[in-house]
């Protein structure tokens, strides 16, 4: 019997170290951000900063610690970067609630959502740890998610809000429940195209250089089509009839590889876009609102105003608490970006961005990474939802797309928005851990032993 050889073991690095310090950065610029609106409107600093510190405090490093002890190898910049923008969001939601007269204490009530999207978050991390079991759910998870998409449409539960019927009420308490489908039927087509990649892959005709699909495997795509243009149609919501279709045919598309796909989503889209135009008053309004807002103040008031706003704050913004975002309708949802505009400037508006961009490119990193597959299409899809929301509503805010009613992620005011896309980062950290963790396996085999390589699958060095 020949001896076997030493086993050799390469194991990647954890970064603990680094997301602890980059969570105590986003703590100190949230909590500063929320004092500093306080001292710039009132003189001093309000007695519920202490609470709001600590709580936010607690939040972060709880996480940290079970990330740290549950999921090691995860990715290091993802958490810190969700507390970023949760802290800067509190502090421009208690900057507007400061706006009225009398104040407001709706940032009270965000951190309260932000407590329980960040207690998901880490359930999601102790409890499920690895994502691969939820490959097995497959059409379970397609039709909650798309009984969930299309509820608001129960007459007696669906509410009308600012024309808009994407909301369940229960009593005093509202929901929207496409925040909840997104996280579901990520999961749901990731699994689905596992399955079935092999057939949706087959070339049709060819058109242009283009491998165009087959007319019989056309199915799925033209679905989910008409489930966009029933929530156009029925919902009156142009942004998430935009973000589950995009969503789909881009997990296609990184499924199959055949750029056919997005090709026939495009001009899908293209065409329930214009069919939408000649039809709905509401998308209409929203397309004259985006070429010229001007045409119809009245209609398009809170867009102009919202323009005004972020050209009085310039390239370094009239300060945290110095501006006046509360003249802008909805500054506290929908338009939160342009009160980032207004008081942070076009600087810290871009800087916003950018940590929306790192959270991304941390996504879609983990997908290339990745080498099963049910792993790579859900952390590709995720990051892409999360992607194609932003640019959506901060596109509308900024006239640079037609404006939609999508939330924006960890800023916006909303219990179904925050709690969500804590959930999203969850997952997003879970599969991170599997990607980065040392996989054993077997070097060589000599008799009744055997050695056990531990090999990462990322290169070591660098902030990875």
């Amino acid at each position: 019997m020949s001896a076997a050889a030493p086993a050799l073991t390469v194991v990647p690095r954890k970064r603990r170290g680094v997301e602890l310090l980059l969570i105590i950065l986003a703590l100190a610029i949230g909590i500063g951000a929320y004092a500093m609106v306080d001292y710039n409107i009132n003189g001093n600093l309000g007695d519920f900063l202490i609470i709001h510190a600590a709580t936010l405090t607690a939040l972060g490093l709880a996480a940290h610690i079970v990330v740290r002890w549950r999921l090691p190898y995860a990715d290091p910049v993802i958490l810190p970067c969700g507390l970023l923008l949760n802290g800067l969001g509190l502090a421009m939601i208690h900057r507007i609630d400061l706006a009225n007269d009398p104040p407001i204490f709706g940032a009270r009530t965000q951190l309260i959502w932000t407590a329980i999207g960040i207690l998901l978050f880490i359930l999601c991390a102790a409890i499920i740890r690895d994502h691969r079991p939820l490959q097995g759910f497959t059409y379970t998870l397609f039709l909650v998610g798309l009984v969930l998409l299309l509820l608001p449409l129960v007459p007696g539960l669906g509410r009308e809000v600012y024309g808009a019927q994407i909301w369940i009420g229960i009593g005093p308490y509202s929901f929207q429940p496409a925040e909840a489908a997104k996280v579901l039927l990520s999961l749901a087509f990731a699994s689905y195209l596992v399955e079935k990649r092999d057939v949706l892959a087959l070339a049709g005709w060819r058109f242009a250089g283009i491998d165009l699909p087959r007319p019989r495997d056309m199915g799925p795509i033209l679905l989910m089509w008409l489930v966009s243009l029933a929530i156009l149609v029925f919902q009156r919501d142009l942004g998430t009839s935009l973000l589950f279709f995009g969503l789909f045919v881009m997990m296609l598309y990184v499924s199959t590889e055949r750029a056919g796909w997005p090709v026939l989503g495009t001009l899908l889209f293209g065409v329930g876009a214009w069919l939408g135009f000649l039809n709905f008053n509401h998308v209409k309004i929203r397309v004259n609102a985006w070429l010229d807002p001007f045409s119809n103040f009245d209609q398009n008031y809170q867009v102009i105003v919202a323009q005004f706003g972020m050209a009085w704050g310039g390239l370094l913004g009239t300060g945290l608490g110095l501006g006046r975002p509360g003249l802008v309708p909805l500054a506290r949802s929908d338009f939160v970006a342009a009160a980032v505009g207004e008081e942070l400037g076009l600087t810290g508006l871009m800087a916003v961005i950018m940590i929306y961009g790192l959270i991304v490119a941390r996504g879609l990193r983990t997908a290339l990474q990745c080498r099963e597959p049910f792993g790579k299409l859900l952390a590709a899809g995720l990051s892409f939802a999360f992607a194609l929301q932003v640019f959506t509503i901060i596109g509308g805010v900024t006239r640079l797309v037609p404006l939609t009613g999508l939330t924006t992620p960890f800023m916006s005011q909303g219990g179904s928005s925050m709690i969500c896309n804590w959930i999203v980062l969850g997952l997003l950290v879970i599969i991170s851990h599997q990607v980065r963790k040392p996989v054993p396996t077997i070097a060589d085999r000599g008799g009744d032993e055997e050695t056990t390589q531990l090999l990462p699958l990322v290169p070591s060095g660098g902030l990875r």
